[in-house]
């Protein structure tokens, strides 16, 4: 299971503050330097004063130097005449050998000449003398740094210098020190850059949740506007090749149309001259006459139920706003004319959005089903948030659960439905289905736990219209 969000826009933003938060980790080491040599710039200078009164002295009174060494020297300045300089001498860290040159430049400041001096060893004390760590450079109490050096006298020998000095002050108690640290560096830094991180993501990502949006919307209009072409230059490859697929599909969908047509006009034409042969011929047997009317009459009905259904996944009229209550009243009156009882529960508050023919159709085959099976059916109309349910009940015999969807495939028909006088040929409900479908909703058949069949047609709220930016 990975931790990253499902959406590219989260991942880019938890990439871009995450990598944000390491960089500012690893430059926090920069801010512990200069800490660690802002606490030893006093001690540093206070050192620095006392090594260049003693170069003074030892230049001017080199016969009282060893007089005036012993008189200086206490249990935190401990000086020792020496011979030679330590030979044995350990490379500096990076931020020590910055205090060293900062002692180098005031005692030769100070005593206006170049003196030798070597820094052997720096350490930070905290205020119990033990060495310090990162809790001390924000501590209220004082630090202290011991320098152990060597300094070169006038007469060639060599001081040798062990040192603790007190850093004397501290700026901020360690409370505010955090505060102030993690206000201004940390968190004032974060947010200012996660602000920018998510307002350059979204604008970045912008395209591509427009170029989802379009081909979701596709398969509810095939037809729509084709996508602007600006943006990114990969942005604009993918609206140009979603468009060229656009144009494909529907000249696809036009050739398609345009053979069944065909098919259809050449299966339907001999079909009157066969009637008539049928007529002018005087069969002897009639009941062999009337299985031929009746072939007849199935072939008509297939080809044009065919040609029905393939037209239904091809929406040829303009998207507007339906009278929903109006419609059903309509093809409520038209089913009781033919003997059906229908009854309405509900009505729509608003217009729904969609193909009004398409629709019609969609409800009439559903009501026709209903009616086929159960001589009083109810239509449900419910309204909610995101858009409207209709529910077709009936009380018929119901469908076996493993045929619920079955039933919406083309060409499907139940055991007692075979006969097609009484059962159709298998489009009607897929019919219905497409046409949900092409509305961007959805349809699903449901057995009553009372007995009978709910068909409920779910029609979705119409989502804006797609614009390139």
């Amino acid at each position: 299971m990975t931790l990253l969000p499902r959406t590219l826009y989260g991942r880019l933003v938890v990439i871009l503050v995450t990598g944000m938060l390491a960089a500012q980790v690893l430059t926090s080491s920069i801010w512990y330097d200069v800490r660690h040599s802002q606490v030893l710039e006093i001690p540093t200078r206070l050192i620095a004063s006392r090594l260049a009164d003693i170069v003074r002295v030892a230049r001017s009174d080199p016969q009282h130097i060893e007089l005036f060494l012993h008189n200086l020297s206490t249990p935190t300045f401990n000086l020792e005449l020496r011979n030679a300089a330590d030979m044995q001498r350990n490379p500096l860290p990076l931020q020590d050998q910055a205090t060293e040159s900062l002692l180098r430049s005031l005692v030769d400041e100070k005593t206006a000449s170049r003196t030798a001096l070597n820094l052997l060893n720096l350490t930070l004390l905290d205020s119990q003398g033990h060495k310090a760590g990162v809790d001390t450079l924000f501590g209220s109490s004082p630090a202290a740094g011991q320098f152990t050096l060597e300094l070169r006298l006038a007469d060639g020998r060599w001081l040798h210098v062990q040192a603790t000095e007190d850093q004397g002050w501290t700026s901020m108690a360690p409370a505010d020190v955090l505060l102030d640290y993690f206000l201004r560096i940390y968190l004032v830094r974060i947010i200012v850059v996660a602000i920018i991180v998510l307002l350059a993501v979204r604008l970045a990502v912008r395209p591509l949740n427009q170029l989802a949006q379009a081909a979701q919307a596709l398969g509810q209009d095939i037809r729509r506007q084709p996508l602007s072409i600006k943006g990114p230059v990969e942005v604009q490859r993918a609206a140009q090749a979603f468009n060229l697929m656009q144009q494909r599909l529907l000249a696809s969908m036009a050739e398609r149309t345009r053979f069944l047509a065909a098919v259809s006009h050449d299966l339907r034409s001999p079909i009157p001259r066969l009637r008539l042969r049928l007529r002018t011929e005087m069969l002897d047997d009639e009941a062999l006459k009337q299985r031929f009317r009746n072939d007849l009459t199935d072939m008509e009905g297939l080809v044009s139920t065919t040609l029905e259904f393939v037209s239904s996944g091809e929406i040829n009229e303009p998207r507007q706003n339906i009278d929903l209550n109006a419609l059903l009243q309509s093809l409520q009156a038209d089913l009781q004319d033919m003997g059906a009882t229908i009854t309405l529960n509900g009505r729509a508050s608003r217009p729904v959005s969609g193909y009004a023919r398409s629709l019609k159709r969609c409800i009439q085959n559903l009501l026709e089903n209903a009616v086929r099976y159960a001589c009083n059916v109810q239509v449900l109309v419910d309204e909610h948030r995101d858009g409207l349910s209709i529910t077709v009940r009936d009380s018929g015999p119901g469908i076996a659960a493993q045929q619920l969807t079955q039933v919406l495939e083309p060409f499907y028909r139940l055991g007692a439905s075979r006969n097609s006088r009484s059962g159709g040929y298998g489009l009607g409900l897929s019919i219905a289905h497409t046409v949900a479908v092409a509305h961007g909703g959805t349809l699903t058949l449901n057995n009553r736990p009372e007995g009978g069949l709910d068909a409920l047609l779910i029609l979705k709220s119409q989502a804006p219209a797609i614009t390139g930016q």
